[in-house]
């Protein structure tokens, strides 16, 4: 099968168009925003899966009544330093931008806050959070989960999500470093991606329905994802499914799956951050040096420094076919025109 076509599109004509999509789909204004700015996020970060072509989950999640597209999170102060949300059926992203405020003013006054969220749809690329704490001058750390897709050995069957685990840390001068990885040995959305590309994966990442290693992406769809590392990366997977359900949310033998039928996956969220000038008030340039250290040693320090933004993207021709045709629901701004 021959890849999709693909069109470059300007950093501000994507934003739009993405912007547009989701407003078309009925999402309200905050959260299309937030939507469209991780999408971005994850596309400076050479993530695409999660990127520009994710939100298509998000838009069919909508139609099918899975997502809320116009969520109200509700926030409870559980504790001082503990704040919970209840998305309401939406993104996760909404309930975290209406916490961000109280989180970050917590950590500074206690020098530690937790955030716990439940009834979520799904995460997209878990640095966006952690590193927007970390961008707020606070060392996160961060865990969601997900309907189940992940074998914690060959031979079982699904039992725990991707289950990825984030970090941020600041290093100084306004930079931060992210590690954002998945519990699985890749990403769900990579083995979607290889089927419709008819690609094969390599041995490893996936089991067929009988628990026998995949190189079909097609089998691996309804078999299991694996671990990275074995039994090790599984230990990693039950340490998010655990900290992310924390709230009550689903776990993710119960949670339905984000890209079909009309319920919603209603998973958990877990995000730690911590004010690092508590502890030393050079705490990030001491880090930013370490880590420049590391570097001239010839060792690539953990995670990467965070992404200038880029000028232009290039997308699949039937994503941006498929943001259109969402963008042309929109209520039209006299003037306006569709990227």
């Amino acid at each position: 099968m021959s890849l999709a076509a693909e069109t470059t599109v300007s950093r501000s004509d994507l934003a739009a168009l993405a912007d547009s999509a989701l407003t078309g789909a009925g999402f309200a204004t905050r959260t299309a925003a937030v939507l469209t700015e991780a999408a971005l996020f994850a596309e400076d970060r050479g993530r695409p899966e999660v990127g520009v072509t994710h939100l298509l989950d998000y838009l069919r999640a909508a139609e099918s009544g899975s997502l809320n597209p116009a969520p109200a999170p509700v926030l409870t102060r559980v504790a001082p330093g503990l704040i919970s949300c209840s998305a309401d059926k939406g993104p996760f992203h909404t309930g975290f931008d209406a916490a961000f405020g109280d989180l970050v003013e917590a950590a500074r006054s206690l020098g530690v806050v937790a955030f716990v969220q439940s009834e979520a749809f799904a995460s997209g690329q878990l640095g966006w959070f952690t590193e927007r704490l970390a961008s707020a001058g606070l060392a996160a750390v961060g865990a969601v989960n997900s309907n189940a897709l992940l074998s914690t050995a060959p031979g079982t069957g699904r039992v725990l999500g991707t289950n990825p685990l984030a970090y941020s840390f600041p290093s100084g001068a306004g930079r931060v470093v992210t590690v954002d990885q998945a519990s699985s040995a890749t990403a769900y959305v990579n083995i979607r991606r290889a089927a419709e590309a008819g690609e094969s994966i390599p041995e490893g990442w996936a089991v067929d329905a009988d628990g026998r290693p995949a190189t079909d992406p097609v089998a691996a769809l309804t078999g299991a994802l694996l671990p990275f590392g074995g039994y090790k990366g599984a230990n990693i997977a039950w340490l998010v499914e655990l900290v992310a359900t924390m709230s009550g949310a689903n776990w993710s033998v119960d949670a339905p799956p984000f890209d079909a039928g009309p319920e919603c996956p209603s998973v958990g969220m877990f995000l730690l951050g911590v004010d690092l000038t508590k502890l030393a008030p050079a705490g990030p340039g001491r880090i930013g040096a370490h880590l420049e250290r590391i570097a001239g040693l010839g060792i690539r320090p953990p995670g990467s420094p965070r992404a200038e933004p880029r000028a232009a993207f290039t997308v699949a021709d039937p994503v941006l076919a498929t943001l259109r045709e969402y963008a042309a629901r929109a209520p039209h701004t006299p003037g306006a025109e569709t990227p």
